[in-house]
């Protein structure tokens, strides 16, 4: 495949980029207009356009650099090297799983490439709650169309994959609204196995966009480092305290400096590194309303093959529970792929059973329930912690309110596999056996034990723990992303979120990165134009806003 696919880290150009692996070396250079601790969503598009209006950018990355000569679709080797804690990150009770990419290109390397704008419903209840009121969705319109087109991001062209499609195909005969699901693709060659690295290079991740376009403009890259403190005094930043990310040894430190740092190490890193850093917190807020969009899962056996593990794993949706009149948690219903350790991983249950199951799992189709939390009071999200080492836990409480949750989307997802054709249905739960019927399926439900580690609950979506608001007393950073009580120290990625989105992340922070950026190179003297902003009053979010200056 390599001889069909040029590896961009392997030119002759990206020989010459500023890139150090800190476990082998460290920049000679120290000094920089800006470091970003992180190279994900925040991180990429707020290195790219810092660096496109002429600043120096430093990027620093506890992960590995690896690129298409690396993704192989080899699920075991992608786990351990390219997600959080191996791909077993937890929260603190082991309760719910955490999927997080841990990578030059972050998350974004090894996510299923589902782009969704944020919510109008969501934007509103920004202004209302925390006071957000710049961020209405006539302002970001343009910021989604501009990531939009730098990212090929478009409704998916190709058939759905039979997984998909059984989604589809229930929500049809049960009058659910279903939809397509736009993508981050440019030519792609339809494989599944987004979650492992595009071998392709189609995924247009942050590994192959913004980051590449960043280090041909003369940003620095260092790998394999941990940004251990923000360097402060008084109400300035001064720099990073990093070392190599095999272990933290104080002859291995090494530190940078700048102008102004940029915080894009995720939801559960960047509260973290304020807590390390003692980052002024006089309210408490740093690492508190951490959400994770809690996922429910059913899965239903076919007569025919499903072969979950094949094709673009997301391509259809339904948001028809998204909103409900009533104050009871709402979801979006979607499809994960199948691939072997994956499914393993999603389905409950132990012994003769589970191995039975997948022995079946080419006729396996499986739909998940992301739940939208940090909408109620009895939703309040989860909170970052220390463990003594000064690494980060998340511990998240599942309530009630969140139960009843997970009850009813189960509820919902099995009647859409039946409509569909399923000949058997059964929940993710580990008390849970496989019903032939509608009516025996919502019966089970009925009767298992809803409590931590019996349920299936997932994460793929980390969100919040350096929320925006209006005033410190609600939030961490403002809606540009500035901290409140530091000068020079931004905070660009989705842990900026007040609440989760309700909808697939990626996007949202896209288009929040390329706005905040904007501002901040503006901010820094060094003003760029990418979108026309007398067109922002307009009053539709698809109104085809056009670019002043093309990346």
């Amino acid at each position: 495949m390599s001889s069909v696919i040029k590896d961009i880290y392997t030119t002759d150009a990206a020989r010459q980029w500023a890139v150090f692996d800190a476990l082998k070396t460290s920049p000679k250079i120290r000094d920089f207009d800006v470091i970003i601790i992180g190279t994900g969503a925040g991180g990429g598009f707020t290195a790219d356009i810092l660096s496109k209006a002429g600043l120096s950018v430093a990027l620093i990355e506890s992960g590995p650099l690896q690129s298409s000569n690396d993704f192989n679709m080899n699920e075991q080797q992608a786990y351990q090297s390219l997600y959080q804690e191996g791909g077993s990150r937890t929260t603190e009770d082991g309760a719910i799983s955490v999927l997080q990419g841990r990578a030059v290109g972050g998350t974004t390397v090894i996510n299923w490439t589902s782009c969704f704008r944020t919510p109008p419903q969501t934007l509103t209840y920004w202004q209302d709650q925390f006071g957000l009121a710049e961020l209405d969705s006539i302002t970001m319109s343009p910021w989604f169309d501009y990531v939009e087109q730098r990212l090929g991001i478009l409704p998916w062209q190709g058939q759905p994959n039979r997984n998909n499609a059984i989604l589809q195909s229930g929500c049809q005969r049960l009058g659910y609204s279903s939809n397509i699901i736009a993508r981050n693709v440019r030519g792609c060659w339809n494989l599944g196995f987004c979650g492992t690295g595009c071998p392709t290079n189609a995924k247009q991740s942050m590994l192959v966009s913004t980051l590449p376009q960043a280090l041909e403009r003369g940003a620095s890259l260092i790998y394999n480092c941990e940004a251990h403190k923000i360097l402060w005094q008084d109400d300035q930043v001064t720099g990073v305290e990093c070392h190599p990310a095999n272990g933290e040894h104080q002859s291995s430190r090494f530190k940078l400096h700048a102008r102004h740092v940029v915080l894009a190490a995720g939801a559960i890193g960047s509260p973290a590194i304020l807590l390390r850093s003692s980052i002024p917190d006089p309210h408490q807020r740093i690492g508190q309303r951490t959400f994770l969009h809690p996922v429910s899962a059913s899965f239903a056996l076919f007569e025919e093959a499903v072969e979950g593990f094949y094709g673009a794993p997301q391509s259809i949706y339904s948001d028809h529970f998204q909103w409900p009149a009533d104050q009871q948690i709402g979801y979006k219903l979607e499809v994960p792929p199948l691939q072997p350790m994956l499914a393993t991983g999603l389905l409950k249950g132990f012994g003769q059973q589970h191995r039975q199951l997948m022995q079946q799992l080419p006729y396996l189709q499986c739909t998940i329930a992301l739940h939208r939390d940090g909408f109620h009071p009895q939703s309040p999200g989860g909170q970052v912690k220390l463990h003594a080492d000064g690494s980060p836990v998340l511990n998240y409480p599942t309530t009630q309110y969140l139960w009843d949750g997970v009850k009813q989307s189960l509820t919902t997802m099995a009647r859409i596999q039946f409509a569909a054709g399923a000949r058997s249905v059964i929940p993710s739960h580990s008390g849970a056996q496989l019903k032939k019927s509608l009516q025996a399926t919502l019966q089970q439900l009925n009767q298992l034990n809803w409590q931590p580690h019996q349920a299936l609950l997932g994460s793929a979506h980390v969100m919040g723990g350096c929320g925006m608001s209006a005033k410190p007393e609600s939030g961490v950073v403002n809606h540009w992303g500035e901290h409140f009580f530091l000068e020079n120290l931004s905070v660009i990625d989705g842990s900026c979120f007040p609440t989760s989105i309700g909808a697939n992340p990626q996007l949202s922070i896209y288009a929040l990165a390329c706005r905040q950026a904007a501002h901040l190179s503006a901010k820094l003297g060094k003003p760029i134009t990418l979108i026309d902003n007398d067109k922002t009053t307009q009053a539709s979010e698809r109104q085809g806003f056009a670019l002043t200056q093309s990346i």
